[in-house]
């Protein structure tokens, strides 16, 4: 004997209870899908931002092509330090009218800033600036291209006492982008009747 399974009182039902909470469930998802593609676009937007951020500060080094101090004839120390600066190879343009220079000794620290073109100095001292005069290039203050040269002068008797023979300094060159280039000062132990010593 065959018994029947589909009768009447054993059917499934779909009331309109069930329909709204089906269409209810779809509209959450739709809604959570939303977001998660939101939040994807975002974080995919950040990502790319810090790693073009990071291969900047890897990549945009500022190179040191000479060092050159100058002393000063009466005391016999270095008085200012000169820098002959390029931008690296692979790296994007560096304005030097964005960048600092980080000068350190025993005695002192200072964070350099570019000066004012137009007076040079802030309060006849120039303690808080560093100066530059073009050698190569078009003569602006951005290196774009691996050829251009641009010396770049601190003045240690404003920053600190003058550097006498054998001292050592750290001057760091920090871009526009947060990149470093860490630079060791090194003062010969014999300098006296130099005008100009390497360091």
């Amino acid at each position: 004997m065959i018994v029947d399974v589909t009768e009447n009182d054993e059917r499934g039902q779909v009331g309109i209870g069930t329909l709204i909470i089906f269409i209810a469930m779809v509209l959450v998802a739709a809604v959570a899908a939303g977001v998660l593609i939101n939040t994807a676009g975002l974080l995919e937007s950040t990502a790319s931002d810090t790693g073009q951020d990071s291969q900047a500060q890897v990549s945009n080094q500022i190179d040191v092509v000479t060092a050159v101090g100058e002393v000063n004839s009466t005391s016999g120390n270095v008085k200012t330090l000169n820098f002959t600066v390029k931008k690296s190879a692979g790296a994007s343009n560096i304005d030097l009218a964005d960048a600092t220079i980080e000068y350190q000794s025993d005695s002192a620290t200072q964070t350099l800033t570019q000066a004012d073109s137009s007076s040079g100095t802030i309060d006849g001292v120039d303690a808080t600036h560093f100066t530059n005069s073009s050698i190569k290039g078009d003569g602006d203050l951005v290196l774009d291209n691996t050829s251009e040269r641009i010396r770049l002068t601190i003045d240690v008797n404003a920053v600190d006492s003058e550097l006498p023979e054998g001292e050592e300094a750290t001057v760091r060159f920090v871009d526009q982008s947060g990149a470093t280039t860490i630079y060791g000062v090194n003062v010969p132990d014999s300098i006296s009747g130099e005008t100009f010593v390497e360091v």
